[in-house]
């Protein structure tokens, strides 16, 4: 098997960047990626070839020039080209990874890549596109994809592209060989914990959330300049109470907590996370504690999940989810 994979954009032809402190640049993230993944692939037997463009002056010639060294590499299965996305528009909040492709074969390599990752890092699953405008999947020989790792000016997924850079370089070269990435052991419940809970789950939260008014609040977090990091940049029209701002794609959870063991204040204020397991999965997942809930105790859940985290965990209504609160790595 042989691979050619480089990285977007150019020395002299930046791509996007996030704002500083804690955004990424683009072109300084891809070849890193480029780079670790290249060697996780020879790791794994897989002859690969790597190319950034230190040349070029225009968005045309690098393209051309990424394009035109893919191709006279000789006979080899896949191209690969490394980048990282941005918002298109600055009303609009995305994150997550995606991967492109333009032809069916490249479907089901950009569709093994894409699960991957996010599988493994926590990064959400925006799945693979299909485009026909670009020119990398276009002009190059070979099977093709390329691969949005994260969004460069979303700041969850650049914390957690940070934590898990390994992870995601070791997921890509594992989507591209079609091997497994052996799965990360759960990290063992912390003695000693505040809260602790055990039983089914289900979601809520965001704007399609019918079962809670236009009007309804949270527990313990009465303003959206309280926790920003939790909510949409906007409200959603017809709507007025936080519960419906809520962000479905973050993870953030409700559970009947014992305010005597953790009060409002705890919850709101400290920045501790609860660690949320799936039981059928294994999967875990760190959260936002945001509201109290759920309220309906004869149903005997244990946790309402955002619709982000519930994907994230491979889980639907009332599979079975274990949350320790606070979480503490060892």
């Amino acid at each position: 098997m042989k691979i050619v994979i480089s990285s977007g954009h150019a020395k002299y032809v930046r791509g996007a960047a996030g704002p500083l402190p804690w955004g990424l640049d683009e072109v300084n993230e891809a070849r890193r990626v480029v780079e670790q993944v290249a060697t996780n692939l020879r790791a794994m037997g897989v002859e690969t070839v790597t190319y950034h463009d230190d040349v070029s002056s225009t968005q045309s010639e690098n393209l051309t020039r990424i394009v035109d060294f893919h191709n006279a590499q000789g006979s080899h299965d896949f191209d690969i080209s490394i980048h990282f996305n941005a918002y298109e528009v600055t009303t609009t909040t995305a994150r997550g990874c995606e991967v492109l492709y333009v032809s069916s074969s490249g479907m089901e390599l950009a569709d093994e890549i894409v699960d991957k990752v996010c599988d493994a890092s926590g990064l959400i699953n925006r799945g693979p596109k299909k485009r026909t405008d670009l020119k990398f999947l276009n002009a190059t020989d070979e099977v093709s994809a390329l691969v949005e790792v994260c969004f460069v000016d979303a700041k969850p997924d650049c914390d957690l592209y940070r934590k898990e850079f390994d992870i995601i370089c070791e997921a890509i070269a594992s989507g591209i060989a079609g091997d497994d990435v052996a799965p990360e052991p759960g990290p063992e419940p912390p003695a000693g914990v505040l809260f602790h809970a055990e039983g089914t789950c289900s979601w809520f939260g965001g704007p399609d959330d019918m079962g809670v008014s236009a009007s309804e609040g949270l527990a313990f977090i009465y303003d959206y300049d309280e926790a920003p990091y939790l909510f949409l940049p906007r409200q959603p029209s017809g709507t007025s109470g936080l519960a419906r701002r809520l962000d479905p794609s973050v993870f953030y959870i409700a559970c009947r907590w014992d305010y005597d063991r953790t009060p409002k204040t705890m919850l709101r204020d400290s920045g501790g996370m609860a660690l949320v397991t799936a039981k059928k999965t294994g999967i875990s997942r760190l959260a936002h504690p945001a509201d109290w809930g759920p309220h309906e105790e004869q149903t005997g859940r244990a946790a309402d999940l955002s619709p982000g985290l519930m994907e994230n965990l491979d889980v639907t209504t009332d599979d079975e989810v274990e949350v320790i609160y606070p979480y503490e790595a060892a």
